[in-house]
């Protein structure tokens, strides 16, 4: 039997026998390899929904008609059968964040801080058509969105645990991702290819030479108030828990802390809500010029992945790129 408890966008309660090793089975003989199936196509969303499917039929889910959440780094898809949310990597390369991002959900269960939940009778990840999958507790939404005072405070109240020795977690996965995404990109013009490719070099080195202020401690590696939900009981959650690592608290102040200064995407009383509460404002480090020109480049690189998806999606990366190469230009970038 599968636990009867979800945590993930709109969560409740699942009972579903399954027999496995039957599935995996006539899974494997039916299905075509994913270099088969998705040769040339990259991760889309077709190529997501064609392993969302055989992933919940190898784990004996009901994945009919599942949803599309979000495709970005991951793919986030909603099931409609039972209260959970399946969460689709781009490729094995990906395995050791996804066995982290599990681990991490266990400890902090574990420790009563408020985070989404994996399923915990799955063995996970399971890899389908060389794409690792995990399996998510549904979080049952408020009407009310989390602020970024209670950003700050989830922020503070994670920065100060303390990490069990059992549990090894990497450092702060500074543009790690960056090479693979620069040349699997499809539908970008090789100037700007070999443009991110030279910024990124320049990035690492101005990145070595920083001196942080702070302890080692858990960081959750992507901080914003995205990655907040509020359940039904108006309860604030910590999702997305990929880019878990032990590092400097900085890594996760820069997110915010970017996003008002260059972006202007929150208004001055909201930032204040999000300093008040964490207790610091990260711009006044010597070091913030330096996050903020990692973080503008990581949000360019981010959207990048999926400039075929919608013209919406190519115009907004035309206008990151464009102000990358001009440091003075002014930031009108759209939440994406």
């Amino acid at each position: 039997m599968v636990s009867p408890v979800v945590t993930v966008r709109g969560y409740g309660r699942l009972d579903c026998p399954h027999d496995r090793s039957a599935l995996v089975e006539e899974v494997g003989r039916r299905m075509p390899s994913g270099a088969e199936r998705s040769a040339g196509e990259g991760f889309t969303s077709a190529v997501a929904t064609r392993v969302v499917a055989a992933a919940c039929r190898q784990e004996g889910l009901d994945g009919e008609g599942a949803r599309l959440i979000r495709l970005g780094e991951n793919a986030l898809f909603r099931l409609v059968g039972h209260p959970v949310v399946v969460r689709i990597a781009r490729s094995t390369e990906y395995l050791e964040s996804a066995r982290s991002e599990v681990a991490v959900s266990r400890w902090l269960a574990r420790e009563g801080f408020p985070a989404t939940r994996v399923l915990d009778d799955l063995e996970q990840p399971v890899i389908v058509d060389g794409h690792p999958v995990t399996f998510w507790h549904l979080i049952e939404e408020s009407d009310r969105r989390p602020t970024y005072g209670e950003l700050g405070a989830v922020l503070r109240d994670l920065h100060s645990l303390s990490l069990p020795a059992s549990l090894s977690l990497p450092s702060y996965p500074v543009l790690d991702r960056t090479d693979r995404r620069i040349s699997a990109a499809t539908g970008i013009p090789e100037d700007d290819r070999a443009f991110l490719r030279k910024r990124a070099r320049e990035l690492r080195g101005r990145v070595e030479e920083l001196r942080f202020e702070s302890r080692k401690g858990p960081v959750h590696g992507d901080a914003h108030v995205q990655n907040l939900m509020v359940d039904r009981t108006d309860r604030v959650i910590l999702i997305d828990l990929e880019r878990f690592g032990f590092d400097h608290p900085e890594w996760d102040l820069m997110v915010t802390a970017t996003e008002h200064h260059s972006l202007g995407w929150q208004t001055p009383q909201e930032y204040g809500a999000f300093v008040g509460a964490y207790g610091r404002d990260l711009r006044s480090w010597a070091g913030f010029s330096v996050l903020r020109s990692l973080q503008e480049f990581n949000m360019t690189t981010w959207l990048m992945q999926n400039v075929s998806e919608s013209d919406e999606t190519a115009a907004e990366y035309t206008r990151r790129i464009a102000s990358l190469r001009d440091e003075d230009a002014p930031r009108d970038w759209n939440p994406g």
